[in-house]
């Protein structure tokens, strides 16, 4: 049996791993060799030493409180005093298969949601006329208002924000958003 412990083992080997310069002095950086609750993971390897390095950022506004990148698209719609409540909704994937995607698999579709055309927004207005909707669409987040509901809702995937369909099922009092996934590979997925 060993008479090293694995705590001294460990020690030994941070000892070993760290910069040679610290092998010539004794000072407090050196790993202390009585206890192993001091012995972190960061302690092995050599010693990380502080940067007093700044770095200038450079804006492109000077008077500017904030960059564009610091807020998230769809955050100009937020409104946490506003006291309509959301309406219930759904979110459907579309996809266009045909019996050579079914039967033969001769496409690379799968029924994932990475090989959907579409995204379907299904959303229950109860009470509402369709002159009464506003619907603001961009790129990942779409913005629907009523009088009596408001619904801020981040899709999943960004959308062509130009080439989307809505239509009003008044017998059913919902709004039906399809809207067209735009992904920067498509074009070798869907080949």
């Amino acid at each position: 049996m060993d008479s090293i412990s694995w705590g001294s083992s460990l020690q030994f080997l941070a000892k070993l791993l760290s910069d040679s310069q610290e092998d010539d002095d004794d000072s407090a950086d050196h790993v202390p060799h009585c206890s192993v609750s001091t012995m972190t993971p960061g302690s092995i390897g050599p010693a990380k030493r502080e940067t007093t390095d700044t770095v200038q950022v450079k804006s492109e506004n000077s008077k500017a409180i904030w960059n564009a990148e610091e807020v998230s698209e769809g955050a100009e719609f937020e409104d946490i005093w506003d006291p309509r409540e959301q309406p219930e909704y759904e979110i459907l994937f579309k996809q266009c298969v045909g019996t050579e995607d079914v039967f033969f698999g001769m496409s690379r579709k799968d029924p994932s949601t990475a090989c959907c055309e579409d995204i379907v927004v299904k959303i229950k207005l109860p009470e509402t006329k369709y002159a009464d909707i506003t619907l603001n669409i961009q790129d990942k987040v779409l913005d629907l208002r009523t009088p009596q509901k408001k619904l801020l809702l981040h899709l999943p995937y960004r959308v062509d924000s130009r080439n989307g369909k809505a239509r009003f099922l008044s017998e059913e009092e919902t709004l039906e958003v399809t809207l067209r996934v735009s992904r920067e590979f498509d074009f070798i997925n869907f080949a």
